[in-house]
C-alpha cells in the first residue's frame, strides 16, 4: 500500500498578518505553489493602524478582493486541496469538504470566552453541530488551553483535539545570555490595547505597591485604547510618572525592542484573551513572564517557576507576590528568561508547528492516527482543562 503524502493545503482565515506569516512561510517553503492562505475579509483601519497592515503580500496570500471575484475557482481549490486549515473564515466554505470526508483542521480558540446563559446552551448546541457534524473527518487544532474543554461541554470533535496555537517570528540570538545581561535591571513592561479584557490598570497597580513599599523600577506601558485616559489618570493621581512611562501604540518590531529591553513581562488578560502571542514574542525576548492562568497560550506555554510565573486570574495579591519575588532574585530572572527563550527555539515556533501537522495530516490520511504521535507540545492531543485549574501556594 503506498504512503499518501500532503501535496496541497489551503489555510482560510479572516486576513493575513504578521503573527500568522511565518507558519506561512514555513508551509509554502515545504509545498511550493501547492500551499494557499485565502483571505476572506479586508482588515480592519483599527487593526491596520496598530502596524498589522501588509503592504506587500506573499505569492502564496489570495487577498479577500482576489477571492470574492474568483469565488467559483477557490473554491474548486478549497474543496480539492489534501488538507485545509481554517479559522476565522466562514465555515460553509468547507461544507463540500464535510460531506466528502475530507480532512479538514479547524483552527480555533475557546468557545466560551463569555460564559453562557443557560438558555443559550442548545441553540449553540444545534448551530455547532450543524457546522461540524461528529461524523466529518474535521480535526481541532486548539489555540487556547481551554478549547478541547469548551468544545467537549458541546459533544464536538470527540477525541480528535490537538494543541495549538500562534507562531509569531521566533529570533535566534548569537548569545541569549547576553542578551538577558544587557537588559535594563528593574524594568517591567506590559503591551496591549487598552481594553477591559487586557486591565491596563493591573500593571499601574502593581506599580503603585512598588513605589509604596520603596523599590527602585521601571513600568513602560505600549498601546492605545477605550480605557486609555482612565490609565493615564491613574498614573497621574497615584504620583507615578516618575516611573510609569506610556509610551502609546508602536509597531510590532518596535514592540519586540522593547521586550529585548526589558527584564518582566506582565500579561494580565482574563479569559476573554483567546490566544495571546505576546507572550510568545517576550518569552522568545528573554523576559521572565508574570501571566495570568486564564490566559488561552499560558497553560501551554508556560511551566510555573520554570520558564516564568503564572498568578491566580484576578488575584492582584498574588500577581504582586510574583513580581516581588522576580525582582528580588535576579538568578531566578535570568533563568526564567533563559527557559522561556528555550521553549520558544525548541518547541513552539513555525518549523516545529509546520513538520508535526503535516505529519499529523499525513498519518490521519493513512489511517494511523496516534494519541501518542507526539508526547507534548504542538500537535500532542489536548487535554480536557477546567477553568479553576490554578490554584496559588499559599505562603
Amino acid at each position: 500500500m503506498n504512503k499518501k503524502k500532503v501535496k496541497s493545503v489551503i489555510f482560510l482565515s479572516n486576513y493575513f498578518n504578521h503573527h500568522q506569516k511565518p507558519f506561512c512561510e514555513e508551509m509554502y517553503r515545504i509545498l511550493k505553489e501547492n500551499y494557499t492562505f485565502i483571505e476572506t475579509e479586508t482588515m480592519s483601519e483599527e487593526r491596520q493602524n496598530m502596524g498589522w497592515g501588509i503592504q506587500h503580500y506573499p505569492p502564496y496570500v489570495v487577498t479577500s478582493a482576489v477571492f470574492n471575484a474568483n469565488r467559483k475557482k477557490y473554491q474548486q481549490k478549497i474543496d480539492d486541496a489534501d488538507v485545509v486549515i481554517i479559522g476565522a473564515a466562514p465555515l460553509a466554505l468547507i461544507k463540500t469538504r464535510n460531506k466528502n470526508n475530507r480532512l479538514v483542521f479547524r483552527y480555533s480558540e475557546r468557545l466560551l470566552k463569555d460564559k453562557l446563559k443557560l438558555w443559550q446552551y442548545p441553540l449553540c448546541f444545534l448551530r455547532w453541530h450543524k457546522a461540524t457534524p461528529p461524523s466529518s473527518n474535521i480535526y481541532l487544532l486548539c489555540a487556547s488551553a481551554y478549547a478541547s474543554k469548551d468544545h467537549t461541554s458541546f459533544s464536538l470533535f470527540k477525541n480528535r483535539h490537538y494543541k495549538w496555537g500562534y507562531f509569531p517570528e521566533v529570533k535566534i540570538y548569537a548569545d541569549v545570555d547576553q542578551l538577558i545581561a544587557s537588559k535594563k535591571r528593574a524594568s517591567l513592561l506590559w503591551v496591549a490595547r487598552f481594553l477591559n479584557l487586557k486591565h491596563p490598570e493591573v500593571p499601574v497597580e502593581i506599580a503603585k505597591r512598588l513605589k509604596k513599599e520603596g523599590y527602585c523600577f521601571e513600568l513602560n506601558i505600549i498601546g492605545t485604547g477605550e480605557l486609555e485616559k482612565t490609565v493615564t489618570q491613574m498614573v497621574a493621581d497615584e504620583g507615578l510618572t516618575d516611573c510609569v512611562h506610556l509610551l502609546g501604540a508602536m509597531k510590532p518590531e518596535e514592540v519586540r525592542t522593547h521586550m529585548e529591553q526589558s527584564e518582566i513581562f506582565l500579561f494580565t488578560s482574563d479569559r476573554r484573551e483567546g490566544w495571546g502571542a505576546v507572550l510568545n514574542e517576550s518569552m522568545n525576548s528573554g523576559c521572565a513572564v508574570v501571566a495570568s492562568h486564564a490566559i488561552g497560550s499560558v497553560p501551554y506555554l508556560i511551566k510555573d517557576k520554570e520558564n516564568g510565573c503564572i498568578y491566580r486570574d484576578g488575584d492582584v495579591d498574588d500577581l504582586y507576590r510574583k513580581v516581588k519575588f522576580l525582582l528580588e532574585n535576579e538568578e531566578k530572572r535570568a533563568a526564567m528568561g533563559r527557559n522561556a527563550y528555550l521553549t520558544m527555539v525548541n518547541e513552539w515556533n513555525a518549523k516545529t508547528a509546520t513538520m508535526k501537522l503535516l505529519e499529523l495530516a499525513e498519518r490521519i490520511g493513512n489511517g494511523k492516527e496516534m494519541p501518542e504521535l507526539y508526547a507534548q507540545g504542538v500537535c500532542s492531543r489536548a487535554e480536557i482543562l477546567k477553568d479553576d485549574w490554578y490554584v496559588p501556594e499559599k505562603n
